[in-house]
């Protein structure tokens, strides 16, 4: 892409939410950035502007077939510099989900300097509280204007920011263990499907699940295969761990389940903590087994916006498993604190992961 960044600075600047009590998503930044893709063009037209509505078609492809993905990422300040947590993955995600969506791709370099300019232009919109963070939600929509079964020939992707707290409130290290409803009538995902992507219908897909498992006094839904109903896959917003007689175990990544950025740095955590860690098919039955036995010592979730969410009960075939005593786990809270000490320069990044934009 020849062209470069252009920058239109707000005219009316927004005030500012009150930082001791922000609520996920509701307050958003000043400005955005925006690219546009038509066919026969590329990607054209980068550029930061006020943030703003959209006018779209009503006849719009993404209204209709769905195509549109999604990244999650977050911005740190530390010390007095902004940091981001390897942006590098998520925009390489992107283009994965892209690809099969049959979106074209985009420069993801262009997307890592473009997202600098803009979180730069929002410094004043990034929290300093413990556990608080700017985030990022880049995005791509078909805007073709058609009815036709067919991949749209004109996108655009934005990248929006909102100013969020810690996961878990003030006082980000108690770390409230959540409850976990295993799914056993709907499914998420088979392979081949579109189960390794960020996008929107994925989500939608899930929502009756999630809804249902809400009723039932739970926070979260755990799917599992969509072939035998017998495997592990992922939590509705994350990834899942297991720890077993010392060994950490984790669903293997298929082509149903996403391929999530903090299950990776997990992963690559322990291995330099040379702590065993095993990426393998799971069946409910070992995870019960080993609860039974007395071996299941921890399990956790792994996600941008908790980071690590230690799992205190699961509900599966009729029977309740109170997971540590509903008690954080030390290998949960050892990798939250590490992780998060990363993110924000308070500890040493030893695997060289933060950005300084």
């Amino acid at each position: 892409m020849a062209e470069s960044l252009t920058i239109e600075r707000t005219k009316s600047p927004k005030p500012k939410p009150d930082f001791s009590q922000l609520a996920f998503g509701k307050n958003f930044t000043d400005h955005m950035f925006v690219v546009d893709y038509v066919e026969g063009e590329g990607w054209i037209d980068p550029r930061i502007v006020p943030y703003q509505p959209l006018t779209m078609d009503p006849s719009s492809l993404v209204f209709h077939y769905g195509q549109a993905v999604f990244e999650g990422m977050k911005a740190y300040y530390s010390g007095g510099d902004i940091m981001l947590f390897r942006p590098e993955k998520n925009f390489e995600r992107l283009n994965q989900s892209n690809r099969r969506m049959s979106i074209p791709e985009i420069d993801e370099q262009l997307l890592i300097d473009s997202l600098k300019e803009l979180v730069s232009l929002e410094r004043d919109w990034i929290p300093r509280g413990e556990g608080q963070s700017l985030y990022i939600r880049p995005f791509v929509i078909a805007t073709e204007a058609s009815l036709s079964v067919k991949p749209s020939s004109s996108y655009k992707l934005l990248i929006i920011l909102t100013p969020v707290g810690s996961y878990y409130g003030s006082g980000g290290d108690a770390m409230k263990p959540v409850s976990i409803y295993v799914e056993n009538e709907f499914v998420r995902s088979v392979r081949g499907g579109v189960g390794f992507t960020k996008t929107a219908g994925n989500y939608a897909a899930s929502l009756k699940a999630q809804e249902q498992a809400g009723s039932a006094g739970y926070d979260q839904v755990l799917w599992l295969d969509g072939v035998e109903q017998r495997y592990i896959e992922e939590v509705g917003s994350m990834n899942i761990f297991f720890k077993i007689s010392g060994k950490v175990v984790t669903p293997a990544l298929n082509g149903s389940i996403l391929e999530g950025i903090t299950r990776d740095s997990v992963i690559e955590l322990l291995h330099y903590w040379d702590i065993p860690v095993e990426e393998r098919r799971i069946d409910m039955e070992e995870i019960r087994t080993a609860y039974e036995a007395g071996t299941l010592e921890e399990i956790f979730g792994t996600g941008t916006a908790a980071v690590i969410s230690p799992v205190g009960k699961l509900r599966w075939d009729a029977q309740t498993y109170k997971i540590n005593d509903e008690e954080t786990g030390p290998l949960a809270k050892q990798l939250y604190d590490t992780i998060t000490g990363i993110q924000t320069g308070d500890k040493e990044d030893v695997l060289h992961w933060t950005r300084t934009v």
